[in-house]
C-alpha cells in the first residue's frame, strides 16, 4: 500500500469514528470550500500524530510535506519596502522543533503574518504545510538547518495539543575557547556564568530605530571569556535579573571579530534561558562553585586597557607562544604576546618580495563585505569575473621578539598596517614615488621602535600529503605604556581581592 493510499484509509476510518460520535471535535474534518478530499486527509490525518514529515529531512526536492513542531522563539512584527515598490510588506519568524531533535527557521510574510503572528506563541505546538523550502540565509538565520521556510497566503497553520515529546528548546553548546577557532562570523550557542553586566542601555540606531541593549560578559570552564550583547525585551529586564552571577544559555550568538577581540550579540531570532536544567549548565555552575570564581579567566573581547582593543587570545612571551602554536593537534588556537618588530623580510633568494597586493573592492553578495580576492594588472577580478576597483592590501612576512627569543610569521593587512603605523595606500605610494629603497628604509626605521601586542593563529593543515601546522597573525595592536600599565595595576587589584 503506497503511503498516500495508507493515508486514506487512515482518513476514511476517522471520517466512520466522526460519524458515530468517537473523536474528538479538536480532530474532526471539516471541508473546507475548494480543497481537495484527498488534501483534507492527508492534513488531518498528519495532525493525528500518523505521519509528520521530519524536520531535518525537509529540502527543496519535497513541496507536499506537513510537519509538526513547537515554536522555540519569535521575532517581532517588522515591516519593509517592497522591491517592487508597490508599498510596504510585513514579516516575522519563528524557529520550530519538532520531536526527532530537527530544527528549522519559518518566515511569514504579508497575509500570512498578519493572520498567524497572533496565533504562532512561543511554546506552543502546531502543524504547518503549504511552505516552500529554500536555502537558509546564514547571514540571518542562526538554524542550524540547511534550509528554511517561508510561508505566504496560502499556507496552513493548526495549532495542536501540546507533544511532550517535543523539547521546549534545543542548545548545542560550544565552549567559549573553541569559538577562538572557528572562521569568523559564526553563529554559536553558549552557555556560562554571568561574570559582569552592564546597566541596559537606550538609544536611537542610523536609521532612526530606537533600541534598547545590555552587554554580559559570560565565562565557563575553558577558562575564557567573552562578551555577548543582548537587545529589546530581553536587554530590559531588571539587573537583578543578571545579578549573584547566574548560568545563562543563550541559542543563536552571531560572533564577529571587533577590534582585535571577538563580540558576540544574540540574534532576533535566538533564545535565552538563566539557571536552565541541562548537562552544561550544571557543569559550568559546579566548575564556578568549587573555584572557577577565582580563577583568572582569558577575555577575549575587545576593552579599554592597553591604549586600545585588547588582542584574543591566551597570554604568553615568544619562546612559549612559538613552542605552543608547533604542538596545535586538533583544533585552531590563539595565542597573543607582547613584542616588538625586528624584521620584515624584503628578499627571498636574493628575489625582491612584494610587500602588497591589490585586492578586489567589489561587495559580496549576503554580507556587502569586499570580495578581497586578489586582481591582475587591469583590475579584472576572476572571481567577480569583472573589471573591479582594488585598493593595496599588505601582506608581510614579519619576524617579532621579546626577551625569550623571536619567529618569523605571516602578518596579513589588518595587522601589518598596524604594526608599521603606515598604511597600505601609503607604503605603495612611497614605493611608486621613491623607488623600492625608499620603502624598505621607511619599514627599517618600524624595526624595534614599538610594543605591540600581537595575535597568533595556529591551525592544523596538509600540504602535499603531509601534516603542518599554518602559523599567521590576523591581528596587532601597538601599545600605550601608560595605559596597559593601568591595566596591569586593574589586573594586581582584582588577583588581590579574590586572594582575600
Amino acid at each position: 500500500m503506497s503511503h498516500i493510499s495508507a493515508l486514506l484509509v487512515k482518513g476514511h476510518m476517522l471520517l466512520q469514528s466522526q460519524a458515530k460520535g468517537l473523536v474528538h471535535p479538536a480532530m474532526s474534518i471539516d471541508l473546507c470550500e475548494g480543497q481537495s478530499w484527498e488534501e483534507l486527509v492527508v492534513r488531518k490525518c498528519t495532525m493525528t500524530g500518523a505521519d509528520f514529515f521530519p524536520i531535518r529531512e525537509l529540502s527543496t526536492y519535497q513541496t507536499k510535506w506537513t510537519i509538526k513542531g513547537r515554536v522555540t522563539s519569535k521575532a517581532p512584527l517588522r515591516t519593509f519596502k517592497q522591491r517592487n515598490g508597490s508599498g510596504q510588506g510585513k514579516v516575522f519568524h519563528v524557529e520550530l522543533l519538532d520531536a526527532e531533535g530537527g530544527e528549522i527557521r519559518a518566515s511569514f510574510f504579508n497575509d500570512a503574518a498578519d493572520k498567524h503572528f497572533e496565533l504562532l506563541e512561543v511554546g506552543k505546538c502546531f502543524t504547518l504545510s503549504k511552505g516552500q523550502v529554500k536555502l537558509a540565509n546564514r547571514q540571518y538565520n542562526a538554524c542550524k538547518h540547511r534550509y528554511e521556510l517561508v510561508f505566504d497566503k496560502a499556507c496552513q497553520v493548526d495549532g495542536v495539543a501540546d507533544d511532550g515529546k517535543i523539547d521546549t528548546v534545543k542548545f548545542s553548546v560550544v565552549e567559549l575557547r573553541s569559538v577562538q577557532g572557528k572562521p569568523l562570523p559564526c553563529t554559536v550557542d553558549v552557555c556560562g556564568i554571568v561574570t559582569a553586566f552592564d546597566k541596559s542601555f537606550a538609544f536611537t540606531s542610523k536609521d532612526g530605530k530606537d533600541l534598547v541593549k545590555r552587554t554580559l560578559t559570560l565565562g565557563d570552564d575553558s577558562g575564557i571569556s567573552m562578551q555577548v550583547t543582548i537587545w529589546g525585551d530581553r536587554a530590559k529586564k531588571e539587573d537583578s535579573e543578571f545579578q549573584g552571577n547566574p548560568v545563562v544559555a543563550m541559542k543563536g550568538v552571531s560572533v564577529k571579530e571587533w577590534q582585535g577581540g571577538l563580540s558576540g550579540s544574540l540574534m532576533e531570532g535566538g533564545s535565552i534561558a538563566f539557571n536552565p536544567d541541562m548537562p552544561e549548565a550544571h557543569k559550568v555552575k559546579n566548575w564556578w562553585t568549587q573555584g572557577g570564581h577565582a580563577q583568572n579567566l582569558t577575555f577575549i573581547s575587545q576593552t579599554s586597557g592597553g591604549g586600545g582593543a585588547r588582542i584574543a587570545g591566551k597570554l604568553m612571551d615568544v619562546l612559549e607562544m612559538k613552542q605552543k602554536s608547533e604542538q596545535v593537534l586538533n583544533e585552531q588556537e590563539m595565542y597573543s604576546a607582547y613584542c616588538r618588530l625586528s624584521s620584515v623580510q624584503l628578499r627571498k633568494r636574493d628575489e625582491i618580495q612584494p610587500l602588497y597586493y591589490n585586492a578586489c573592492l567589489e561587495p559580496k553578495e549576503g554580507n556587502g563585505l569586499p570580495c578581497n580576492r586578489r586582481v591582475d594588472e587591469a583590475n579584472f577580478c576572476a572571481v567577480c569575473n569583472k573589471v573591479v576597483k582594488a585598493a593595496p592590501r599588505l601582506n608581510l612576512r614579519c619576524r617579532f621578539e621579546d626577551a625569550t627569543g623571536n619567529f618569523w610569521v605571516t602578518t596579513f593587512h589588518p595587522a601589518a598596517e598596524k604594526v608599521l603605523g603606515m598604511t597600505a595606500q601609503e607604503v605603495c605610494d612611497i614605493e611608486k614615488n621613491e623607488g623600492r629603497e625608499a620603502v624598505e628604509a621607511k619599514l627599517k626605521s618600524c624595526y624595534y621602535a614599538q610594543i605591540v601586542q600581537v595575535q597568533l593563529r595556529a591551525k592544523p593543515d596538509n600540504y602535499n600529503g603531509e601534516q603542518r601546522t599554518n602559523v599567521s597573525c590576523p591581528s596587532a595592536q601597538p601599545i600605550n605604556r601608560r595605559e596597559h600599565a593601568r591595566f596591569m595595576l586593574k589586573q594586581i587589584e582584582e588577583m588581590l581581592v579574590k586572594a582575600v
